[in-house]
């Protein structure tokens, strides 16, 4: 008898939660977590939160964002700007506005600052004297706060006994989690199966084979 096909996964739109709830403090966070949560007790008006792609920056910059309101500024991917004269020349004239006004600013890269090429002399030198601080690369606590955060986005459930199976398996790094999340996610609605352990395990041995 001929097998069922597999249904064909549908997009869903991913609904990312930003909340104080949602973010899992752990060893490698707790540093930045700790300057959001001392502003306005800052003694510089600018703030650089560095680390990996998916390590947590944007939901850092989120809960503060929050709690400071608009008249402040929180700059994503700050990285973006650099190179850009006249991007540059915005964000140093974000500087001067907010020393005038005694507002801060929050931004985050992908890398420590003195790694860029920063056009605008006085713009690196501003960057350069803030106070910066790294979410480092992932321990089991992250990795599991991280995995649980994305299969909630993702209105995934999720075990004990998954998580246990999956942590000592896989690659310990924020990137890794999102595409295990993914793959998941894909498998479990295109196979209609529960995430359990043999599903995890499928899919780990998928992303191992099409890694070769």
């Amino acid at each position: 008898m001929a097998s069922k096909p597999s249904q064909i996964p549908i997009a869903f739109p991913v609904n990312t939660s930003y909340s104080r709830e949602d973010f899992m403090p752990a060893p490698c966070n707790l540093e930045a977590l700790a300057w959001v949560d001392r502003w306005p007790e800052w003694n510089y008006p600018a703030l650089i939160l560095h680390g990996q792609t998916g390590c947590g920056k944007t939901h850092l910059l989120s809960l503060w964002q929050a709690k400071a309101g608009n008249t402040h500024i929180a700059i994503d991917n700050a990285q973006d700007i650099f190179g850009d004269k006249e991007a540059e020349k915005e964000l140093f004239h974000q500087f001067n506005i907010s020393k005038e006004n005694n507002t801060s600013i929050l931004l985050t890269l992908s890398k420590p600052v003195a790694q860029y090429d920063i056009t605008l002399p006085d713009l690196a030198s501003r960057l350069r004297a803030a106070p910066s601080a790294e979410v480092q690369e992932p321990d089991d606590i992250a990795l599991q706060g991280v995995f649980l955060k994305l299969c909630h986005d993702r209105q995934l459930t999720v075990t004990p006994e998954v998580i246990a199976y999956i942590l000592p398996r896989i690659e310990r790094s924020y990137g890794f989690i999102r595409h295990l999340v993914t793959k998941i996610d894909e498998a479990s609605l295109s196979e209609k199966r529960a995430v359990t352990v043999p599903l995890a395990r499928d899919v780990l041995e998928s992303i191992e084979n099409s890694s070769h």
